[in-house]
Parts: structure tokens; sequence; C-alpha cells
């Protein structure tokens, strides 16, 4: 695991928000296994960082409203509950080529930032129960480390309890 330049001439779309946004944040790297599909709990092992401030972002379907959820990666989405606090009836995972095309981000590398088509946020409330959490920064093997209140106030999320916890 190293740390990663904020200034890189690859920054990814994520990076290039939190720099003109001025927040602090780090940036941290380590060599992603292309046979692995548990991109967040790569991410948490890799880094030395506990599953419950790593956080996935999932693209989700609300009453047919794309929705960027972020749950840690200790436990799972619960659909139902991410329904209600929008006030919706039904929630569904987007599809992978969906999402890719909605977020412009891989799949295992989905920021809710810099993203193509901005949509509304769901941040899981165990985020703010830590002094720091991690999410993507655009590419599998790449993750930013931001104060949860930093990563709120930039999404204008909204904070609920979304997630189903192990």
């Amino acid at each position: 695991m190293t740390v990663a330049s904020k200034t890189s001439s690859a920054a990814t779309p994520a990076v290039r928000v939190l720099n003109l946004a001025g927040i602090d944040y780090s940036l941290r790297s380590f060599d992603h296994d292309p046979a692995t599909r548990r991109y967040g709990s790569e991410a948490a092992d890799k880094l030395g960082v506990s599953s419950d401030q790593v956080f996935k972002t999932l693209m989700i379907q609300v009453d047919g409203t794309p929705v960027t959820a972020l749950v840690p990666v200790s436990g799972q989405l619960d659909l139902k509950a991410l329904a209600s606090a929008r006030g919706a009836k039904k929630a569904q995972l987007s599809g992978v080529a969906e999402t890719e095309r909605r977020t412009g981000y891989p799949v295992g590398g989905v920021s809710p930032f810099g993203q193509r088509h901005a949509v509304p946020v769901v941040v899981d409330r165990t985020a703010l129960e830590h002094s720091a959490v991690f999410v993507s920064a655009g590419r599998r093997g790449l993750e930013i480390e931001i104060r949860p209140e930093d990563l709120v106030m930039l999404t204008n999320a909204q904070v609920a309890k979304i997630a189903a916890l192990d």
C-alpha cells in the first residue's frame, strides 16, 4: 500500500473534484488482484483498515430513479431501508452496464465523486462513527481516505440507516 499523488496526470474525475473543492483527503493505492471480485474487502485487507471504514459505492434504481448508495463493506445494502429513506416503494441494484454508463467508472472502482451523471446520494449512518472513511477514487486499487462529514457535504448526501451489518 502506498500514498498516491493527488496531482498525477492520471488523476480520476473523483480526484479532480476533490482537488477543486479544496477538501483535505488522502489517496491510498494498492496492487489490485484482477481475480478478486470482492473489491471492498480487498481494499480493507490491503490498506490494513477495518471493513467498517471502507464504503462500497452502489448504483440503485429507487422507484425507477437512479441513486448512489454508500454502505460499509462489512455489511450489505438493505434495499427496503433505502427505498424507505427515499420515500419510495421499491429499490433494486442497477446492472453492471448501466452502472458503468451512468457513472463513467468500472464496477469495483465506482466513486461517489465525479460521476458522469449526478444522482442523489445516500450514505449509511455508520460512516459518521469514524474519523475517516474510504471510498473508491475511480479505479480498482485506488481509494480516497476522507472525513465522513466532508463526504456527506461534497455529495450533498442524505444520511440514513441503509446497511444490514453482518
